[in-house]
């Protein structure tokens, strides 16, 4: 059985080419992913983490209000008892002011991304994370 992916972005992103790029980068690694589409509200995101109990949460904005509506969205979901461990990431365009992106992801993963990424060569540390993230699952399984 395969790890499972979640994928998202925030309420305000209504793109969905990065959602694809993402979902076909995580079957590649061998991930099962359940792909929630673009424009995805708070609730039915915590809704889907308690249905699918995926092993990671990913979420992914291009639209510059990623650094806004996703500390709303980290603390909804680490809210729920069955995300408090599970790896959260955000990536792509987390503002509007490229300048300040990093200091954003900063924030982020203070508010409790496992690591929020805001350019193209954080792909390598991703899928090096992936791997990580994928053996730990297989482990759980066979416990």
């Amino acid at each position: 059985m395969k790890p499972i992916a979640l994928l998202t972005t925030i309420p305000s992103d209504s793109h969905n080419w990065n959602l694809f790029f993402i979902q076909l980068f995580l079957q590649e690694n061998g991930f099962e992913v359940i792909n929630l589409g673009p424009s995805v509200p708070y609730d039915l995101l915590t809704e889907a983490c308690i249905s699918h109990q995926p092993d990671m949460l990913i979420v992914s904005t291009i639209n510059g209000h990623g650094y806004i509506e996703g500390k709303e969205l980290i603390k909804r979901v680490k809210e729920l008892d069955s995300m408090q461990e599970k790896p959260v990431f955000i990536g792509g365009k987390l503002s509007t002011d490229v300048n300040m992106s990093y200091l954003y992801a900063v924030e982020l993963e203070s508010a409790g991304y496992t690591r929020a990424y805001c350019n193209d060569q954080d792909l390598q540390d991703f899928g090096q994370r992936l791997q990580h993230i994928k053996e730990q699952a297989m482990v759980a399984r066979q416990a």
